[in-house]
């Protein structure tokens, strides 16, 4: 499980920085990546990445505002050109189908794989086995959602030289100590999967926040996060323009990741005034201030989702 970056800026592109779109790869555990917004210019930067749109699973789209969606339809339809067959999940806010819609159906682009385009105002929006994703929403100008990825716990590993000793041997028995059920084995003895499995590994939380001011729901979705994303528009100086525009300061996002418990801390979506690592070094400071374990996003850089210590 790791972030990558596809575009930090904020408004308007650079050429720095694109406008935003955050990528979850998650090659081991599901053989895909989640793309999280999706500005304009967004398929130009995967032609610079190692990613491959046919891995693309799932898009999260946080509001509708253009730096963060106006690349979509391009990127559907590149998708279904450079090879991708497999199903495509796309949410958002209301009003994402209808652009949807118009967008492809004008520009007459071909979509030849199933595309589910899923509306919400936050909640559950998918479980399965191994991940669950929830929604709420902030506080913007327009409706704007932040999301948070939960990959659920893990079984624990298998004491292979206790087995041995057993007398078992690697097959069907394996599956079911693995699943947390005692067996028993031809000779009669019974093993209690207690006893051979080790403690389950804690499942990694992720959280993307999208464009908001410090609002109430930033604390639950960012709860115990082992990664939290959180927009950083403008340095502390600047809080009072920040909240006239409906957006965040470095020190407000680290107070977030500071209440909320979270484990690190990646700040992105950072204003065009900001054009340089000179000018972008002192946010970087504002937020170690309060949030030590703070980094800056950069594009095309692997940001890997450690587990917590123990796990």
């Amino acid at each position: 499980m790791e972030i990558y970056f596809l575009g930090t800026n904020a408004g308007i592109p650079t050429v720095q920085r694109n406008v935003t779109s955050v990528v979850l790869r998650l090659l081991e555990e599901r053989r895909s990546f989640w793309m999280f917004d999706c500005g304009e210019g967004t398929q130009h930067q995967i032609l610079r990445s190692p990613l491959r749109l046919g891995k693309l699973e799932k898009l999260f789209i946080t509001h509708l505002h253009g730096d963060h969606l106006f690349g979509l339809p391009g990127l559907l339809s590149s998708r279904g050109y450079q090879g991708g067959t497999a199903p495509l999940s796309v949410y958002g806010p209301p009003g994402l189908k209808a652009y949807l819609e118009i967008s492809l159906s004008v520009s007459q682009s071909r979509i030849p794989y199933k595309l589910e385009v899923v509306e919400h105002e936050g909640g559950l929006l998918f479980e399965d086995e191994h991940f669950k994703v929830e929604s709420a929403l902030l506080e913007h100008r327009i409706d704007s959602y932040g999301y948070r990825v939960t990959e659920k716990d893990r079984p624990g590993s298998l004491n292979i030289e206790l087995l041995k000793g057993y007398g078992l041997k690697p097959g069907p028995l394996y599956g079911v100590l693995k699943s947390g059920r005692d067996v028993t084995t031809e000779q009669g003895i019974t093993i209690a999967a207690a006893d051979v499995l080790s403690e389950p590994k804690r499942g990694r939380i992720v959280t993307v926040l999208g464009d908001t001011r410090p609002c109430g729901n930033s604390i639950p979705l960012a709860r115990e996060a082992d990664l939290l994303i959180h927009e950083a528009t403008f340095a502390h100086e600047l809080a009072k323009m920040a909240r006239e525009y409906h957006h965040s300061t470095t020190v407000q996002a680290a107070e977030i990741a500071k209440e909320a418990n979270a484990r690190q801390l990646i700040l992105t979506h950072f204003s065009s005034r900001y054009s340089s690592p000179e000018e972008l070094g002192p946010l970087l400071d504002e937020a170690r201030a309060i949030f030590p374990d703070t980094q800056l996003a950069e594009e095309f850089r692997l940001f890997p989702v450690e587990r917590s210590r123990g796990n």
